[in-house]
């Protein structure tokens, strides 16, 4: 049976960087929904275009079409033994979802690795990113400062800070990720399926303590 990992976090936490180390790891290919959204609108697939049509309105595309895409990606050879998913389920209507078309390809949710950061530390973290007005190239004003301040290192552009990463808007995305999120932790908690890891720490250190609790797990 494949055994799948369902990684959760809120902006900020630091998933990314985490699930390409698990996905190292353990040899498991890392499934983000972001880029299979992305695939199949470049490819035009007709998933891709009917999930557009939805986008241009405006609206969210319904998890009948977004279940679809990632059946369609889980069922290609290199998830043969299961896959790291990122950015999916959001919802329990999503995970019970999930749980059903698993069965379909012999396949489970083995655990669901939870990175939990205190807000205050989310907010310094994302409302410190400052990113180059020329070349995109990101700093951060705490823990990746530039060598001038508000000078991009490699073209002297300056540095802004884009919307997404005001104040406002990180503490806004912070509560809409929990108000959306808190159900689907407790139904995989209810399922003895969730791993609560300190992210709070430095990088290397919830990379450790993420590998020693999967390495508990059965897969």
């Amino acid at each position: 049976m494949s055994k799948f990992i369902v990684l959760l976090g809120p902006p900020g936490a630091g998933k990314g960087t985490q699930a390409q180390a698990i996905s190292e790891e353990l040899g498991l290919p890392h499934i983000s929904s972001g880029e299979i959204f992305r695939e199949n609108l470049k490819k035009q697939t007709e998933l891709g275009k009917i999930a557009e049509s939805y986008i241009n309105k405006g609206e969210l595309v319904p998890d009948d079409i977004t279940i679809k895409m990632i059946k369609a990606r889980l069922t290609q050879d290199d998830c043969e033994k299961g896959a790291l998913l990122d950015g999916f389920p959001r919802t329990v209507a999503q995970a019970k979802a999930l749980g059903s078309m698993l069965e379909e390809i012999n396949g489970q949710v083995a655990a669901v690795p939870y990175i939990k950061v205190d807000k205050e530390e989310l907010i310094t973290r994302l409302t410190g990113r400052r990113t180059c007005s020329a070349c995109g190239r990101v700093y951060h004003v705490k823990f990746n400062p530039p060598q001038e301040e508000g000078i991009c290192d490699e073209d002297g552009s300056e540095l802004i800070q884009r919307e997404d990463d005001k104040v406002e808007t990180v503490t806004h995305r912070i509560r809409v990720y929990h108000e959306q999120t808190q159900p689907l932790i407790a139904y995989y908690r209810d399922q003895d399926l969730l791993l609560e890891i300190n992210g709070n720490q430095a990088i290397e250190k919830v990379t450790e303590d993420l590998i020693a609790a999967l390495s508990e797990v059965e897969m």
